[in-house]
């Protein structure tokens, strides 16, 4: 089991990789390392040196796509407030929506995201928490084309004890429902589907 360990002026932060992911863990030691700090227990300039030294393993695609235009006065000349962190620019802007009663309008100019993302932003953290700011990969989550109607047809379609003829399939599908499909990602879906 890999452990990841950092000690801040005596006080152990762990966190162990194999039962959560590197975005919770990256958020489990950012509320350690801010807990401590509302505490008095570290000095959070120390900490950002030698996670900026160390490479910071916990950091990799959680960076704010444009830091230069978070205006938080907070994030600009600060130690602990980093505008490169995506999750505290968004957790920032929700708490001060929240708790500050800033519009929403104002906070997302403040922190240089839309309206959407503000929005988006926080039915993530309802739904997951602070992880759920964590940003996640682009693009489709899965295939847009194939639904039920479409498996239902290809299997319809398929003859018994006979192999897969994806070719023919996607042809018969492109005359019949008017939907362009790859040949290859007809097998994937009938592979999946048990056939």
């Amino acid at each position: 089991m890999r452990i990841y360990a950092c000690i801040y002026d005596g006080m152990p932060v762990i966190s162990h990789r194999d039962c959560l992911d590197e975005a919770v863990n990256c958020v489990i030691i950012k509320l350690t390392i801010m807990s401590l700090h509302a505490l008095g227990a570290i000095d959070v300039c120390e900490v950002r040196q030698q996670a900026h030294k160390d490479g910071c393993p916990h950091r990799r695609g959680h960076v704010q796509p444009n830091p230069e235009k978070v205006r938080d006065p907070k994030f600009r000349g600060s130690e602990f407030f980093d505008p490169h962190d995506a999750v505290q620019v968004k957790y920032e802007m929700l708490r001060r929506v929240s708790i500050d009663k800033l519009s929403v309008t104002e906070a997302s100019d403040e922190y240089g995201v839309s309206r959407p993302t503000y929005y988006q932003a926080k039915v993530n953290f309802n739904m997951a928490g602070i992880a759920g700011l964590v940003p996640t990969k682009p693009g489709p989550r899965g295939p847009h084309k194939i639904d039920d109607k479409v498996v239902a047809f290809l299997q319809a379609h398929l003859a018994p004890g006979e192999p897969v003829r994806a070719r023919e399939l996607a042809k018969l599908l492109r005359q019949e429902l008017d939907i362009e499909l790859h040949p290859r990602s007809i097998e994937r879906v009938l592979k999946k589907s048990g056939r």
